[in-house]
């Protein structure tokens, strides 16, 4: 069972996650940012994730604090879910249109996390959110996850659909890239022999 369950407590934000990475896409989502809420929907919908997470953080600030952890917490899960990666496919890509806007996502399940953004945004706020915290949420997301990722927009004039063609670009690269191989089920995908740890001392290609 690829599943695991996280709690992240501070003096900003207080969070529990639980994922199942060969769930059905069911999801029970409460971050106090509607937006953000919508946005973790349809991750967990689209690459097939059952997702439940709960946060409660200091969004009478803003909601820096709560989506950079939620992101944290959540990349965190998925990274003790895979365990050793064994039989994975790795690598996943996807690209994503969405009315007018049209977002690439590639990403490499490799504990090297590397962030690539490339996504205009025009607005300052999308619902309940600054739209600045998008790139944080990625950034903390691949870091935990030990996910290399790349997010680029190709074009697109409404900041919603550019967002949301973002999340769901990662939501089919995950579902791609953590599906299992049966033909290598048994081996690390690395000509090393093992991805490992985020505390590893050591990459592995």
């Amino acid at each position: 069972m690829r599943t695991a369950t996280v709690t992240r407590t501070t003096r900003e934000t207080a969070i529990s996650v639980t994922v199942d990475l060969d769930g059905t896409g069911r999801s029970d989502i409460s971050t106090g940012l509607g937006f953000l809420d919508h946005m973790l929907e349809q991750l967990s919908r689209h690459s097939l994730m059952d997702l439940r997470l709960h946060a409660k953080g200091d969004i009478h600030i803003d909601g820096h604090h709560t989506t950079e952890d939620c992101a944290l917490a959540l990349g965190q899960a998925i990274s003790q879910a895979l365990g050793n990666r064994l039989g994975i496919q790795r690598y996943g890509s996807a690209l994503i249109p969405m009315d007018e806007a049209l977002t690439q996502v590639a990403l490499d399940l490799s504990n090297r996390p590397f962030l690539v953004w490339n996504v205009p945004l025009t607005r300052d706020k999308l619902g309940d959110i600054d739209t600045e915290l998008f790139k944080e949420w990625f950034q903390a997301f691949s870091q935990t996850g030990g996910i290399t990722l790349h997010v680029a927009t190709h074009y697109g004039e409404n900041n919603h659909h550019i967002v949301e063609s973002c999340y769901k670009g990662l939501a089919k690269a995950l579902r791609m890239a953590w599906t299992i191989d049966p033909r290598q089920a048994s081996q690390v995908p690395s000509t090393k022999g093992v991805l490992g740890s985020l505390g590893d001392s050591a990459p592995s290609a």
